[in-house]
């Protein structure tokens, strides 16, 4: 399965699977506003710059919350996301309950346009329904 290092940075890195057809980003430890609106604008700049429009967002490995962020997501990079082809977006949740009011604020900001974003609590599913998006 070939996998491509595209990032590699301390709170965040992502791969290209080109076997699946999807960016990986595994978002790792505490994040601040300013690493996930940095990592977030790296997702988007690789995900056109590849023609990548699946994207498994793993924060399985993420620490604490980082609700400071959830509006910016929400209303303005999730919408740059589908402007530039953003077909699915599975959303790992992190163990940690406090990450996991971060991801659920930002999904509860988004509104009806959030059809391309799944949540889940297994990697695996969120495998499964990306692929089901292909």
């Amino acid at each position: 399965m070939p996998i491509e290092d595209l990032c590699e940075e301390p709170h965040l890195r992502i791969r290209h699977d080109s076997d699946n057809g999807w960016l990986y980003a595994d978002w790792t430890g505490y994040q601040s506003v300013e690493s996930v609106m940095e990592g977030c604008e790296e997702i988007l700049r690789l995900m056109a710059e590849r023609s990548t429009f699946l994207v498994l967002n793993d924060n399985t490995n993420v620490l604490g919350i980082w609700s400071g962020a959830a509006e910016w997501v929400a209303v303005d990079w999730f919408p740059r996301m589908r402007q530039a082809g953003l077909k699915c977006f599975a959303w790992v949740y992190s163990p940690s309950r406090f990450s996991q009011v971060s991801t659920d604020e930002t999904l509860a900001l988004m509104g009806p346009e959030k059809v391309a974003v799944q949540v889940f609590h297994d990697i695996r599913e969120a495998r499964e329904w990306l692929r089901a998006c292909a």
